[in-house]
C-alpha cells in the first residue's frame, strides 16, 4: 500500500494543525496532468463506502478503491531545495513521469 516517509508525515501533520481536528488526509489519482494521471492531495472529513482508510506513521490516510490501483507501493517523501518544499512520488508502477513530479502514466 502507500508509504509515508517521516518528512512527508511531519509535513502533513503541520499543515493539518491548521485544519480542524477530526480530519483525515486524502490522496487519489485523477486524470490530467501532462501524462494523462496526477496524485491529488487533500484534507477531508467524510468518507464514503468506496474509500479505504489506514494509518502510516501516525496518519489517517483514506483512499478511493478505484485509486488503489495506482498507487501500489507508492512511497510519498517531502523533501525542500532552493525552489522551495514539497510532496515527491516514487512509484514503481508509473512508466512515465511528469518533470513536475506529479503527473505520471502507467500501462494496463
Amino acid at each position: 500500500m502507500i508509504q509515508l516517509s517521516a518528512a512527508a508525515a511531519s509535513e502533513i501533520n503541520r499543515l493539518k494543525s491548521k485544519q480542524s481536528s477530526n480530519i483525515f488526509f486524502r490522496l487519489a489519482i485523477k486524470p490530467g496532468g501532462c501524462c494523462g494521471l496526477y496524485y491529488d492531495m487533500s484534507f477531508d472529513e467524510s468518507l464514503t463506502e468506496n474509500d479505504i482508510a489506514f494509518e502510516n506513521n501516525g496518519i489517517k490516510l483514506v483512499i478511493d478503491a478505484p485509486s488503489c490501483d495506482f498507487v501500489k507501493d507508492l512511497v510519498v517523501d517531502y523533501s525542500e531545495d532552493l525552489m522551495g518544499g514539497g510532496f515527491r512520488f516514487h512509484n514503481t508502477q508509473a512508466n512515465t513521469n511528469c518533470d513536475c513530479g506529479n503527473s505520471f502514466s502507467i500501462d494496463k
